[in-house]
């Protein structure tokens, strides 16, 4: 059996997933999904993280919910 024992630097991980490099790559995803899944979703910056798709109409958590369209603007 092999002894090899894996440590996530946790500082590290924060650090790159509050770095520029990272912020862009996301930001570019995130613009995908929006535009994939339409109206009444958009990108938001988050503090603690990067970038999120959020729903931003009462008629988009609707169609979210009944359709689950972020999902799919996810695998599109």
């Amino acid at each position: 059996m092999s002894k090899f024992r894996f440590e996530l630097n946790r500082a590290g991980v924060r650090q790159l997933l509050n770095s520029p490099e990272m912020e862009r790559v996301l930001e570019s995803n995130a613009r995908r999904v929006s535009d994939n899944a339409g109206d009444g979703y958009e990108i938001k910056h988050m503090s603690t993280r990067v970038i999120a798709v959020e729903t931003s109409t009462e008629k988009a958590v609707q169609d979210n919910f009944e359709h689950n369209t972020l999902l799919k603007a996810v695998r599109k």
